[in-house]
């Protein structure tokens, strides 16, 4: 299971450490969050206790309305759960109770001056986007028209000089080579460069070229969702390649299903305009026309 460690977290979003948790091991696993104000009401059952516990205005104005005694009860019941951390919002000033029990059961208190909703937002992105499932794949991922396509097939077969020629018609690269894929959610895939070889392309006779110093900002991109996938392969001249488009093939990264094409690969074949239309024609059928199922429905109705 993927892991985020506190420290990380703290030096990432750049909170303020009110209490350092001696325990160097605390790692946050879940990217769900937990507002305790039912616990600071006296009910624990069910308590999410794995969860970082954010106290905002509202929770922090229900404990001023406690007596000394009950908020020392409350807090200390809860301090006394193996929390990741307490996180309070609002640069709202931190009760002496808290930081009492933070010692005694060894829990960190962070403090952050953004408001609530905004901050609870901002770290479910963050943990989301570390904790999603990931895999690395050989490949080129380039965005072509607006759309993330995925180009795979066996060393040699022509992805990078692909992808090139895909630049220049004003296209842009993610990456090359390594393609780090994240399920960021149940159905969408994203994917970037490992960072060491982010803009860089490997074109076979020329070596390492960067896309950024060569064709600018405009020609690179961070990251982008993929809406296609592309394998590319020597042409077989025994193999039956699909002519029409009426069966659709997929592939399955990750738990999520991607549209796939198969292209042929034999000198003369304009891969990069291929790769354009496969993009036009996925996006087509996104908004629910095909044009092989349009062409087979005349061909029945003309019998």
């Amino acid at each position: 299971m993927k892991s985020v460690t506190i420290d990380r977290l703290i030096e990432d979003l750049k909170l303020e450490v009110i209490y350092q948790s001696s325990n160097l091991d605390i790692e946050i696993t879940k990217s769900d969050l937990n507002r305790p104000g039912i616990q600071l009401s006296g009910y624990f059952d069910n308590f999410p206790y794995e969860r970082i516990q954010i106290i905002g205005n509202v929770e922090w104005s229900y404990l001023s309305t406690l007596s000394k005694e009950k908020r020392e009860e409350r807090l200390e019941k809860l301090f006394s759960y193996p929390i990741p951390a307490v996180l309070v919002t609002r640069n709202l000033e931190i009760y002496s109770q808290m930081i009492k029990f933070a010692k005694k059961y060894n829990r960190p208190i962070l403090r952050v001056d953004m408001p609530t909703t905004k901050f609870i937002n901002k770290l479910i992105n963050y943990l989301d986007d570390l904790l999603a499932p990931q895999i690395t794949t050989h490949g080129v991922l380039v965005e072509v028209f607006g759309m993330g396509v995925l180009i795979l097939g066996k060393s040699g077969v022509g992805k990078s000089e692909t992808a090139l020629e895909l630049i220049k018609r004003g296209h842009r690269l993610v990456a090359d080579d390594a393609v780090e894929i994240k399920k960021v959610q149940e159905d969408i895939l994203k994917g970037t460069s490992p960072e060491a070889i982010r803009h860089l392309i490997e074109i076979r006779g020329i070596g390492i070229i960067d896309i950024k110093r060569l064709y600018g900002v405009g020609a690179i991109k961070r990251w982008e969702a993929i809406d296609l996938v592309v394998e590319l392969e020597h042409w077989n001249e025994e193999k039956e390649y699909d002519r029409l488009g009426l069966d659709e093939e997929y592939i399955e990264i990750l738990g999520t299903k991607l549209p796939k094409v198969m292209v042929p690969v034999k000198p003369g074949r304009n891969l990069a305009m291929i790769i354009e239309v496969a993009a036009r024609n996925n996006r087509q059928k996104q908004l629910g026309y095909n044009a092989a199922e349009e062409l087979d429905k005349k061909l029945r109705q003309g019998r």
